[in-house]
């Protein structure tokens, strides 16, 4: 159970003996990959403790203090899981992120009765045919090929009984298809025309004609996110003689509602994907949960028969063993990739494609 930072320190000297338990700069490495959070904790505010003697999994409360001037008390592994799905730099305090997208407040809906199917009435709905006096949803499934029962029976478990109360197509509901993947949200009026699993539809547009382990040209890869990454595959390019086309490798389980995923560059020859790595402007990138999603990512390329090798940049640390460090675009980057390369697929390998 988390305590407060002073009784945290007290038990700390108490149960190693010591006056300072942690050294200062000894979490440092762990920490810098985090700019946002060093510029929001001030050891004046945590009883003269500095960051760098808090171990990232530390049950403590810390006090933090945002751009915005907003205390507020959070654990370590609450704050470095804080960006979430969100890239707003608001994302790394809870009063700044609760007030870029405050939560809508609705009244209560006064009871007004049943339906004759047993389903309950909604007030804001205006029924185009009185002489029908069942719910929108009964008359609207009276012109579609599913029944109630078939579209209970499509969503996820823990949907089924709100499922078969509803009375509209506008409810927001969880559903599971038949190959059993990951439940997705979406309204019944989506089901009923035909927008279910996205896995399952965005597999039919590309990632189902591939085998496992295939690179390929899919349309959902998005575009680079930066300049960077074209320039290091212009780089490469004049470096080996391979096919730089592909932008997607098919794996075998999904990842984030698809079953491809999208390195920055693919060297299908080698079967080598490369990463190039930063924290961005905000210091969102590949830190916190985006690192946990990146380390997915690289253990389904490898488990399509794929290595990984990531341009790990700034103060961000290695997650792979092939990884290399560097400040930017050089010449002698590419050179130390084509080393990785080497070492991963053989040297004589490598040199077959060498231009």
């Amino acid at each position: 159970m988390p305590e407060s930072v002073e009784q945290w320190w007290a038990r700390r000297q108490w149960s190693k003996g010591v006056a300072v338990p942690y050294e200062v700069g000894r979490y440092r490495t762990d920490w810098e990959r985090y700019p946002v959070l060093v510029r929001q904790y001030h050891p004046d505010l945590n009883h003269g403790i500095t960051l760098t003697q808090v171990p990232p999994a530390a049950d403590v409360y810390l006090v933090w203090e945002c751009d915005s001037g907003h205390r507020f008390v959070a654990t370590p592994e609450e704050q470095r899981a804080r960006p979430g799905g969100t890239r707003r730099r608001s994302a790394w305090c809870p009063r700044c992120a609760e007030a870029a997208a405050p939560k809508p407040v609705r009244a209560a809906e006064p009871d007004a009765g049943l339906h004759v199917c047993g389903h309950a009435r909604d007030l804001r709905r205006i029924e185009n045919d009185p002489s029908d006096d069942r719910c929108y949803l009964c008359r609207r499934l009276d012109r579609e090929a599913l029944t109630r029962e078939q579209l209970v029976s499509m969503a996820a478990p823990g949907s089924r009984v709100a499922v078969s109360n509803a009375n509209s197509t506008a409810g927001t509901f969880s559903w599971q298809c038949e190959k059993r993947h990951p439940s997705y949200q979406t309204n019944i009026e989506r089901i009923l025309g035909g927008r279910r699993c996205p896995i399952c539809r965005h597999a039919r547009a590309g990632a189902d004609a591939v085998p496992v382990g295939e690179a390929f040209v899919s349309r959902w890869a998005p575009t680079p996110a930066s300049a960077a990454e074209p320039e290091l595959k212009r780089r490469l390019a004049e470096r080996l003689d391979i096919d730089l086309s592909k932008n997607a490798v098919r794996v075998a389980k999904p990842f984030h509602s698809h079953l491809e995923v999208w390195p920055d560059i693919l060297l299908p020859e080698f079967r080598v994907a490369i990463e190039y790595d930063t924290t961005g402007r905000h210091g969102l990138e590949h830190v916190g949960p985006r690192e946990t999603s990146d380390r997915r990512k690289d253990r389904l390329l490898r488990a399509s028969g794929w290595e990984v090798v990531r341009v790990r940049c700034g103060k961000l640390q290695p997650i792979g063993p092939y990884d290399v460090h560097a400040g930017g675009i050089t010449d002698a980057l590419v050179d130390r990739i084509v080393a990785r390369l080497g070492e991963i697929r053989g040297d004589l390998f490598v040199a077959a494609y060498l231009r």
